[in-house]
């Protein structure tokens, strides 16, 4: 049962009113982006770039993990002017991935408790009509997909942290009628556990996320065996060895888990996947490495690059090299790809998803203006002196093509300078354009709409 506590114990600054929290923002740039929870509200854009890279080590590496508080009694997230939230359910144990089946219903990824967890809504409510636990005695699921792509799918696929299964579907299952198949084993679960996965548009190809087994490759050992020279020539551009063969990367398989291949390395932890609805195109959010400073590296959302390498361990954000492992690989330096959207270090991206909203109404959903932008949940800091992250942001893109510029959608979770009641994890666009965040500090789910003119 989740615990509130008293309303007064919010800073005044997130009591607000929506109109004064959504007065024109001026775009921040440069080391006016690098601030902290107290800068945060709707409206505010940031726009980094890697020039804006301070050099590692110019802060101390900080030990800063929030504390977590009630929930304060009537609290809501802070949105813009003419948006509203409204909680779903609370009290979850560890609520991460939520995911729309093609009918509606909301999948979400219970991960601690080992379980899947599906919720009914009622039309045009945040009230669950029916809910119920779609599968148990899972392994830290997290990533959910369904399968084929489209209207009718016939499977449910999870992604456990060792393994991706898939339960045989019809719409408006709220339990699994049978036991699940493996079609992917023997991933490595340690350290970064959170698989995510997806279906390319065609319904051909599965993607899966592994991210890596460390912060930055520190038992992984100074050469593979055989040589340096004879790994480069046989792997994938900027693939690791070791402990850390196989991760950090994004991996593609059939639908059957066959015909298993890397897409691209040097993805220190992508958490978060989905398909850019105006392309085709698989996006990534990234947690980058720890340890180097409050503000290095960025963390970002990227699309990803058939064959390209995005630097972990040795390189970040192009072609910085990271001081652990200075001359460890010249022969990688310029080929590190530059990811597309720069976020706060630290932040902790951890989920994304599109808003597409083109089988909408234009009488209904979000603005005009939201279409083809994407939200990403920022879990929050706690390698950085002062906190950053806990909101959902949204990244701008202008003909499907990313700005680079990133702006506060939803914040207001973060209490004191040691204390958040929030932790968004997920984000996923419902059938009637609502926005779901699931948040696991206090294992609540929100449904966010719009009510403002749409012109």
């Amino acid at each position: 049962m989740i615990r509130y506590a008293s309303f007064a114990a919010l800073p005044a600054c997130l009591l607000m009113a929506g109109a004064a929290l959504a007065a024109d923002q001026p775009l921040l740039k440069g080391s006016e982006a690098f601030g902290d929870w107290r800068a945060d509200r709707p409206g505010v854009r940031r726009l980094i770039t890697p020039q804006d890279l301070p050099k590692p080590y110019v802060t101390k590496s900080a030990s800063n993990s929030a504390g977590l508080a009630d929930m304060p009694a009537d609290a809501k997230p802070q949105l813009p002017p003419g948006f509203s939230a409204e909680m779903i359910a609370s009290g979850i144990d560890n609520p991460r991935v939520v995911r729309v089946a093609p009918n509606g219903d909301l999948f979400v990824a219970d991960s601690e408790a080992n379980q899947l967890r599906v919720y009914r809504l009622a039309q045009d409510s945040a009230k669950p009509s029916e809910k119920s636990i779609f599968a148990r005695d899972l392994n830290q699921p997290y990533g959910i997909a369904f399968y084929p792509p489209g209207n009718d799918p016939k499977w449910v696929y999870v992604a456990n942290s060792d393994s991706i299964v898939r339960f045989a579907y019809k719409s408006g299952d709220l339990k699994a009628s049978g036991d699940p198949q493996t079609i992917v084993g023997n991933i490595p679960a340690n350290h970064h556990w959170t698989r995510d996965i997806a279906f390319s548009p065609d319904g051909k190809t599965l993607y899966l996320s592994v991210g890596s087994g460390s912060n930055v490759a520190e038992d992984m050992g100074k050469a593979p065996d055989g040589g340096l020279e004879a790994w480069v020539k046989s792997k994938p551009l900027g693939a690791s060895w070791g402990s850390e063969e196989g991760r950090a990367d994004v991996k593609a398989f059939d639908p059957d888990g066959k015909n298993g291949r890397i897409v691209a390395t040097g993805l220190r932890n992508c958490s978060g996947m989905t398909v850019q609805p105006a392309t085709g195109a698989l996006w990534c959010v990234v947690n980058e490495r720890d340890a180097l400073g409050d503000n290095v590296p960025f963390e970002y959302a990227t699309s990803v690059k058939e064959g390209a390498f995005y630097g972990w361990p040795w390189y970040y954000i192009g072609n910085h090299e990271d001081p652990r492992h200075k001359g460890a690989r010249p022969d990688l330096a310029g080929k590190a790809t530059i990811p597309d959207v720069l976020m706060q270090a630290h932040s902790a991206p951890l989920n994304i998803a599109f808003y597409d909203g083109k089988d909408l109404p234009a009488d209904s959903g979000f603005p005009k203006a939201y279409r083809g932008d994407a939200f990403v949940a920022l879990h929050g800091s706690w390698n950085r002196a002062n906190r950053t992250g806990y909101k959902v942001v949204r990244l701008k893109f202008e003909d499907g093509k990313p700005t680079g510029e990133y702006e506060d959608f939803m914040t207001g979770f973060v209490v004191s300078s040691g204390e958040v009641w929030g932790r968004p994890v997920g984000v996923a666009v419902a059938k009637d354009g609502a926005l779901i965040v699931t948040e696991d500090g206090n294992g609540t789910i929100w449904r966010v709409t719009y009510s403002g003119s749409r012109s």
